[in-house]
């Protein structure tokens, strides 16, 4: 059967022998076809490049005992596309045994970064062979590897985690795509809205003559402040280089994105944000890594974009927790842009309405000098703060049952008549929490110690267990009636409704947060960070529950406090024109006063000499060690802290409820952690970090044995332990201390 129609077809075909070899090829075909896709290759046998034949690898592993470089032969065919600063996928894992034809053998695919090429390695054993180079794009240049390396050492982190979060994924679209061509510098511009400050016209004048000028910059209550950052950017263009300011959010991008359009073009600054996608977003960083755009503007991650002769660096609201990366090893953006400016020799601005401390700190050394405006200036600007203490709630009927004092409602009611009100609660959602009415002492469950709170306006309940209370009594004064302690943004924005009801009411917080209201007369109900800008500015504005926020137990509650009000109070029109803040807080304390004379500066040398005397930061360095009691213990004991290191503690940390989200570094739900804090002199920082770092790389070596990988080593400074496996979570210059 088989050789008649072998014959039969080859009668058809003309040529004898032809079906047999067309079958052959369609089987081998097939064959093939179900063979699956062959993995990169160990180039067993292969030759090596003629020159610089060993490559110097970064692999993408975060974990700190194997924070370093390694080697690996380069194929003669690699040769061309194995440069510096390529993506490449290597072997790792192999061990000594497995070795072919004089190359290593074995072990998993990873990928990681060339560093450089070299002529011989200092490992004397068989090397392992490239097995690809991902893409001919040179991704990581020399400097951005040495700003990486500077982060590490200085988060106590691993030089992988750190690239994480400086070099986007890559998107193979978006680099086959060229980049446009640069455009010549813009002309220098005017000094505009900078007139208004002491040195702000100077400021500029330097930036654009090539300078590298270094200031601090409190800026005036109003929308100004975008375009007075747009024109730092154009001036530091106009001299021919580049520039780099990073925004705390999406609504500050989109406002310096316009002001820079408006005033310098289409095309010539980026926009680097998570919002864009990540192929828009990696073509934005490509344009900027090959020297098509020289001006960024973007969110944190904003602060590595690998900018060509950069000559400024600026942040905007340096106060904002936005800038602290989540990611290990958690840098603050202030701090990668102070490394960037020792780095580049290059300009720095820190701007904001209020001032924090470390701000004025670098003022105070000398490292930066001061750029503020005349008191005749921010007087002009700002509006009427108006207070209302404990005293006058005290003898305030309404207040006692409603949920505004009267000097509130009155606020209200004139600024309807002129434009929209801003209303600032600190808390999101409905549910209140309860407070002794007559010594404010929080309301707290007798079986779990959980806050007690009032749904919709029914019976107490807890927030941790949900038990019930019905017979509450207040165990520092023997009270038995309660208040409101935080009212929720929608819960005043219903009482607020109750009684306006011809004004529509808005809210703006964290599950819808509005970027602009218009002119007309509305209520704005907003929490802190989410405010919307009002076309033409608010006529007035009611900062709620001051003494909630001043009574965090955190060392900077004040200082956030006032940053809150100020940014706050800046959307309100100038005292000339109508504009009123009224806060409900103590007018006695630092904060309060600050903001009545509009004087964040002062408030932070004050902070900053009162915290100089004490020792806290940033006058000394300081890092946090937490986990399970026995990890710390056993951490604290290993480390070979500097001899001028104070450990203060350990102390219980509040157990995590379940179901409540879980902040990086915090308790699993139901542990019970304990936290150490460890404090440092000015100028033993790094040797502090070292040792940290040094302790955790032991740590994680010794749990590698068994093969426990490390505790969330990309979503934090965590590792897993040796014996029990607990788990210690190590952060530098944390953000809340008590």
């Amino acid at each position: 059967m088989s050789s008649e129609n072998e014959h039969g077809d080859a009668g058809a075909g003309g040529v004898e022998g032809a079906p047999p070899e067309q079958l052959a090829l369609i089987r081998e075909s097939v064959r093939k076809a179900r063979t699956p896709r062959a993995k990169p290759r160990t180039w067993r046998g292969a030759a090596l490049a003629k020159e610089l034949p060993v490559a110097r690898v970064l692999v993408d592993k975060g974990v700190l005992h194997l924070d370093r470089y390694f080697d690996y032969a380069v194929p003669e065919e690699l040769d061309a596309e194995a440069q510096p600063g390529v993506r490449v996928r290597v072997r790792f894992g192999a061990g000594r045994h497995r070795v072919r034809e004089g190359r290593r053998e074995g072990g998993g695919l990873i990928d990681g970064f060339l560093v450089e090429r070299l002529p011989e390695s200092d490992y004397s054993g068989p090397l392992a062979a490239l097995a690809q180079v991902v893409s001919p794009e040179r991704v990581l240049s020399e400097e951005l590897l040495g700003l990486a390396r500077a982060v590490a050492d200085r988060y106590a982190g691993s030089l992988a985690d750190v690239l994480q979060l400086a070099v986007p994924p890559r998107n193979a679209r978006a680099e086959q795509r060229p980049s446009p061509a640069p455009q010549p510098p813009p002309p220098p511009p005017g000094a505009g809205s900078w007139q208004r400050y002491e040195r702000g016209a100077a400021f500029l004048e330097a930036l654009a003559n090539g300078g590298a000028p270094r200031a601090v910059w409190n800026a005036l209550p109003g929308p100004q402040w975008s375009e007075e950052l747009a024109r730092t950017v154009a001036a530091t263009l106009a001299s021919g280089r580049g520039a780099l300011v990073v925004l705390p959010d999406g609504r500050a991008v989109a406002r310096v994105d316009a002001a820079l359009t408006a005033l310098l073009g289409e095309g010539r600054h980026a926009v680097l944000t998570a919002d864009a996608g990540p192929e828009k977003r990696y073509a934005q960083w490509l344009a900027v890594r090959r020297g098509s755009v020289r001006a960024v503007i973007g969110t944190r991650a904003a602060m590595f974009a690998p900018v060509q002769d950069l000559g400024l660096v600026a942040l905007w609201d340096d106060g904002d927790d936005s800038h602290s990366e989540q990611h290990a090893p958690q840098p603050h953006a202030r701090e990668v842009l102070l490394l960037r400016a020792a780095q580049d020799k290059c300009g720095f601005l820190l701007g904001g309405w209020g001032c924090t401390v470390e701000a004025a700190q670098l003022v105070e050394t000398g490292w930066a000098g001061p750029l503020v405006a005349a008191r005749d200036q921010v007087r002009a600007a700002a509006p009427l703060v108006r207070t209302v203490g404990d005293g006058d709630l005290a003898r305030d009927e309404a207040a006692r049952a409603a949920r505004l004092p009267t000097l509130a409602w009155q606020a209200v009611r004139e600024g309807l008549r002129q434009g929209p009100v801003l209303v600032q609660v600190p808390r999101r959602g409905y549910v209140p929490r309860m407070a002794c009415a007559a010594c404010r002492a929080p309301a707290r469950c007798r079986h779990c110690s959980g806050p007690l709170e009032a749904r919709d306006g029914g019976a107490l309940c807890c927030g941790w267990c949900g038990r019930e209370e019905s017979g509450w009594h207040c165990p520092e004064c023997g009270g038995f009636r309660l208040r409101a302690s935080v009212v929720g943004a929608r819960r005043t924005a219903e009482e607020l409704g109750r009684a306006f009801p011809a004004v529509p009411v808005r809210t703006s917080g964290r599950e819808h947060v509005l970027d602009t209201v218009p002119e007309a007369p509305a209520l704005v109900v907003s929490t802190p960070g989410a405010e919307p800008v009002a076309e033409g500015g608010y006529a007035a504005a009611l900062l709620l529950d001051g003494w909630a926020m001043l009574g965090r137990p955190d060392l900077r509650s004040g200082e956030d406090a006032l940053r809150r009000w100020i940014a706050a109070a800046a959307l309100v029109r100038p005292q000339s024109a109508g504009g009123t803040v009224v806060v409900v807080a103590e007018p006695t304390l630092r904060p309060v006063q600050a903001l009545v004379r509009w004087d964040p500066v002062g408030h932070a040398v004050r902070e900053l000499a009162e915290r100089a005397e004490l020792g806290f930061p940033p006058v000394s360095r300081m890092a946090a060690v937490s986990g399970p009691p026995e990890a710390v213990a056993d951490f604290l004991r290993t480390a070979e802290l500097p001899p001028e290191a104070e450990v203060l503690g350990p102390v219980p940390l509040p157990v995590t409820p379940a179901g409540r989200p879980r902040r990086a570094g915090a308790p699993p739900p139901g542990e019970q952690w304990e936290r150490a804090l460890l404090r440092v002199p000015p100028g033993r920082g790094a040797a502090l970090a070292a040792a940290l770092k040094a302790a955790q790389a032991v740590r994680m070596a010794r749990g590698s044995g068994s093969g426990s990988a490390s505790a969330g080593a990309r979503g934090s400074a965590g590792a897993r332990g040796s014996g029990a496996g607990s788990a210690v979570w190590v952060r530098i210059d944390p953000l809340d201390i008590g």
